[in-house]
């Protein structure tokens, strides 16, 4: 099953996170299908950039997004 997640990344104490495709069964550390976006939430507000027509894409062919996912999807279409 594939998975809509994110992959922590940034040094310690400094995290950035990229918004990946990958197998569920795979390690979040695994190598990604498709990178679709970024979450930095060390900036003030916030920087969420996701590719939404990609969203879009994989969630009409299976992918599930995670709950954190969801949430980050859900402000980009806000703002």
């Amino acid at each position: 099953m594939l998975k809509i997640r994110l992959r922590r990344m940034g040094a310690k104490s400094k995290p950035f996170y990229r918004v990946v495709v990958s197998d569920s069964r795979e390690a979040t550390t695994a190598r990604a299908i498709e990178e679709i976006g970024t979450y930095d939430p060390r900036q003030d507000p916030p920087a969420v950039r996701i590719d939404r027509a990609r969203v879009d894409y994989w969630v009409s062919n299976g992918a599930q997004l995670s709950d954190s996912v969801r949430q980050l999807v859900a402000r980009s279409a806000e703002g």
